[in-house]
């Protein structure tokens, strides 16, 4: 998860912008392959990342910072974030508890999940806690589907 979030970082270093149209433009196979990789999987990951920044390009402007901000409630809050491509229920949860939680988006409060999420997240300890937690609810949630 922490390399994850460095990532951002590393695609703006290399490509000198995180501007959506840009990035769109970019040969992103080759900024996430370049050593060290951006993702373990830098092909696949240079795909997802690609078709994200056509849709903020095509739909918002540019500007990702739209796809919360023009929803009107939870309700379109959540479907912005669903049309996200690559964005399935579990992303949409996390992106709404960190958009809750730590930017206290009022409208986001109804995507926060009763589980641990990285909206929790806001120290090191808190990081040991949310995994201990997440590796909690996994088994239990294996544990209710083996039945």
């Amino acid at each position: 998860m922490q390399t994850a979030f460095s990532g951002p970082l590393a695609i703006s270093e290399r490509v000198g912008t995180l501007d959506a149209a840009k990035l769109a433009a970019s040969d992103l196979d080759a900024v996430f392959r370049e050593k060290p990789a951006v993702h373990r999987f830098p092909g696949k990951m240079a795909e997802r990342v690609h078709q994200l920044v056509v849709h903020v390009r095509d739909e918002y402007a540019g500007d990702a910072g739209r796809v919360w901000g023009d929803a009107k409630n939870g309700e379109q809050l959540r479907a912005n974030l669903s049309g996200l491509p690559g964005f399935g229920e579990m992303k949409v949860k996390s992106l709404g508890a960190v958009l809750a939680k730590r930017y206290k988006l009022a409208k986001a409060k109804s995507l926060v999940p009763p589980h641990p999420t990285l909206g929790d997240v806001d120290s090191p300890q808190a990081l040991l806690d949310y995994q201990a937690a997440k590796r909690q609810h996994k088994a239990e949630w294996s544990r209710m589907k083996a039945r």
